[in-house]
């Protein structure tokens, strides 16, 4: 299946960040975060080639030395205002040839490569133009509330004498960040993974931590010595 079909994975990795400085070659565990979402892309069997999109000459040579292909992209591509998805256009116009395209956030270090494989099988056997990863959403929409003034209005409209139970509620899943996957063509006219037509590829919330501050780190390090000693005993 994936040698019917060229597939070239992104990972997009711009040199400014606000919560964390420097964040996608921060250690982590002794590594760059980065290395985590290179080693898994370059053991995932349904990738054709695997490139780091940057605008950051250190992070360009730390991808180098981690073993993928880096692209330099444009500095307007890598604002804040920048939309996610603009390095993988940028990457699809530059690399042409492929059939499907992956974006890989170096911020889930967690995400396997079989996590990546088995996404994008999904796609390909759903005949999806787009496949995203997800988890189960910690606390249910029902109980999500906006605070306008103090006062509370609930996110989804529901029955007030309903008190909601935990086991009673339908699992609500959410975008975990890890995988984006879509055909290049597709992608390209639609200039966006989320469609009603993309669909869903779930992850365990183990390997869904999305790295944003520095209470993610301490907690995916812990995480990651949980795993190893868990490793050690088989």
């Amino acid at each position: 299946m994936f040698a019917r079909n060229r597939v070239l994975a992104v990972i997009p990795a711009r040199g400014g960040s606000k919560g964390i400085p420097r964040k996608n070659i921060h250690p982590l565990n002794g590594w760059p975060l980065i290395k985590y979402t290179i080693d898994a892309a370059l053991a995932a069997a349904s990738l054709s080639r695997v490139v780091v999109s940057t605008d950051d000459q250190e992070i360009a040579s730390i991808s180098e030395k981690l073993g993928s292909e880096v692209l330099i992209r444009p500095e307007e591509f890598s604002t804040d205002e920048a939309p996610g998805v603009a390095p993988v256009l940028h990457a699809i116009e530059v690399l042409k040839g492929f059939d499907y395209v992956v974006l890989l956030q170096p911020t889930s270090p967690l995400r396997s490569a079989w996590d990546i494989d088995a996404a994008i099988e999904s796609c390909i056997n759903l005949d999806a133009p787009a496949c995203v990863s997800v988890c189960k959403a910690e606390k249910s929409p029902y109980w999500m509330y906006w605070v306008n003034n103090c006062r509370m209005e609930p996110v989804l409209i529901s029955d007030p004498e309903n008190n909601y139970r935990r086991q009673d509620l339908a699992v609500a899943y959410a975008l975990n960040g890890a995988i984006y996957v879509a055909k290049t063509d597709w992608l390209l006219k639609r200039k966006s993974f989320l469609s009603d037509e993309t669909v869903a590829y779930e992850m365990p919330v183990q390997r869904s931590i999305d790295i944003d501050t520095g209470l993610d780190l301490l907690f995916c390090e812990f995480l990651m010595g949980k795993s190893a000693i868990r490793e050690g005993l088989k």
